[in-house]
């Protein structure tokens, strides 16, 4: 007999095409907690509709201010890509998450009603590339890390097994069916779609792949936690000195027993007689302590490569980078760059940038190797550079080995650098670098920012790069929205996903849809421009 499913809309497109527009949140909305999910609709929050789609606009910001780009033609196609990232799966019932970092304000980080519906939203969003496939091959996908919440081994596990295509039961602890009945609540088992066997895929490491909560090391008190029953009591590991070691309040979880997967659990303790649990241990809510035993799953998978971008040497060296060639035909090289922190100092800073030396070293020996050899080069890496204001959160970590600036001026070297990929801030958003040497344009690259398949806008990107009549290349990039089916678990998600970025007012740089299509201008260097000469590439679509 087999395994139910759940079946995307027979309409997909992107968001050239269709985007998804919330709704305006009326002014006499009640002002509500992020947890009182009940009342999102009646208060008028996370309504939306269909939209007309989002042009992709022409960006010549690396270009000389005398550049027209008129009558210029696109004559080659090199690759085309999807990336994904901040995927967050959640085993929404372990009893060490963060959600009193969220459920009454705060950040949507710590608590959002759409953490039990990840592992259906990622089902969609792959079913989604497969119709793509259909239409326009991929030459390969990448995921740019977070594809965990809480660096747990069953989330990993549900993670790859949905890639995969394999029998997925997103249910910890106790056997839970709030809802009776097959493929009508968060907790059922589905059979997941998996990836097209003919798309490679590639995973980069994010910092909440192997960081608690993505913020600091998982200690032993938190690992013992993890895999017991008995909340974890912590405080605010962001100001208390103690960090991780602080206590003063329970983390809360959410009761699977229930349809909308309430809260309970968190809050001070002197609110409780005595420690609340969550209805049983489970051994698989392990903790992934290092980016080594992250990578170590990705060797136990059915979809191709093996390893997904990790080798036997990574997993010897305990680095997470590598570099790949898509294709042997086109000279186009991956770096995939672990910049998540490795460092750790005292205060909890994991959501910031770093590179130690070894990272940076092994970065300017693949793009020196890269500019040798002939090759255009995209950096994916998790977490953007150059974009995030000084003392925040995200800023770049000063226990770096090299300041972000030197970074960004090396960088600015290579006349072959296309591109830094990245997720990490949950928003689409796409910056230039334009060169620091105005008689050397091809000086420049490009920050392009993924959407996480989280938090709204739910939205993964599209990447088409291909050479221009005049010694240009352009990358193409568009969002695009799962097509999810009217009804489904991941439906759900988009409604709550839009409810919950209202009720936290999270940002949107691009309103109101949170999406950006944009056709992004790069001089080739003259190397480049005799490399492509000859190629005889396929012509663009």
């Amino acid at each position: 007999m087999s395994q139910p499913s759940y079946p995307i809309s027979g309409d997909v497109f992107t968001t050239l095409d269709r985007t998804i527009v919330p709704g305006e949140v009326p002014a006499t909305a009640a002002k509500i907690y992020p947890y009182e999910v009940a009342r999102y609709a009646a208060n008028g929050y996370g309504t939306w509709a269909y939209g007309p789609g989002v042009p992709s606009i022409e960006r010549l910001d690396l270009m000389p201010s005398t550049y027209a780009g008129t009558s210029v033609t696109a004559d080659g196609r090199l690759l085309n890509f999807f990336a994904m990232s901040d995927i967050h799966i959640t085993d929404e019932e372990t009893p060490a998450g963060a959600v009193f970092m969220g459920f009454r304000g705060g950040t949507s980080g710590g608590y959002s009603p759409v953490m039990p519906y990840t592992t259906q939203v990622l089902d969609a969003a792959v079913q989604t590339v497969n119709a793509m496939n259909k239409e326009d091959a991929f030459s390969f996908g990448i995921s740019l890390g977070d594809a965990t919440n809480n660096g747990q081994y069953n989330e990993l596990r549900w993670y790859i097994d949905t890639m995969d295509g394999k029998l997925v039961s997103p249910d910890s602890g106790v056997k839970d069916d709030p809802i009776p009945g097959p493929l009508n609540d968060y907790q059922d088992p589905f059979q997941a779609a998996g990836l097209d066997p003919s798309i490679p895929w590639y995973q980069t490491v994010g910092n909440h792949d192997h960081l608690w909560i993505g913020t600091g090391p998982q200690t032993p008190r938190i690992c013992t936690a993890l895999v017991g029953d008995t909340m974890l009591e912590i405080g605010n590991p962001y100001a208390d000195p103690l960090g991780e070691d602080s206590h003063g309040y329970y983390v809360g979880s959410l009761d699977g027993r229930t349809p909308l997967a309430d809260v309970f659990g968190a809050g001070p303790v002197a609110a409780f007689k005595s420690p609340p649990t969550v209805p049983a241990a489970d051994p698989d809510r392990k903790a992934i302590t290092s980016t080594t035993e992250f990578m170590k799953q990705f060797f136990t998978t059915s979809s191709t490569p093996v390893g997904h971008g990790f080798t036997q040497a990574n997993l010897d060296s305990g680095s997470a980078s590598y570099s790949f060639v898509p294709s042997s035909s086109v000279p186009v090289k991956v770096i995939d760059l672990d910049d998540t922190d490795s460092v750790l100092t005292p205060n909890i800073d994991g959501g910031r940038p770093m590179l130690d030396a070894a990272r940076y070293q092994w970065l300017i020996g693949e793009l020196d190797k890269g500019q040798a050899a002939g090759q255009l080069m995209i950096i994916a890496a998790h977490i953007p550079i150059g974009v995030s204001k000084p003392g925040s959160f995200m800023d770049w970590n000063p226990a770096s080995a090299v300041t972000e600036n030197d970074l960004i001026a090396k960088l600015h070297t290579y006349p072959n650098l296309l591109a830094w990929i990245s997720g990490h801030r949950h928003i689409n958003a796409v910056t230039p670098f334009p060169s620091p040497d105005a008689g050397h344009p091809e000086l420049g690259f490009w920050e392009i920012e993924t959407a996480s398949l989280r938090d709204a806008p739910q939205e993964f990107r599209t990447f088409q790069i291909e050479r221009n009549s005049d010694n240009t290349v352009s990358i193409v990039t568009t969002d695009v929205d799962p097509a999810v089916a009217d009804g489904s678990i991941a439906a759900i998600s988009r409604t709550d996903g839009i409810a919950a970025s209202e009720v936290f007012n999270n940002p949107n740089p691009y309103p109101p849809t949170g999406a950006y299509n944009a056709t992004l201008v790069k001089q080739l260097s003259p190397q480049m421009q005799t490399v492509l000469a000859g190629l005889g590439l396929p012509a663009s679509r």
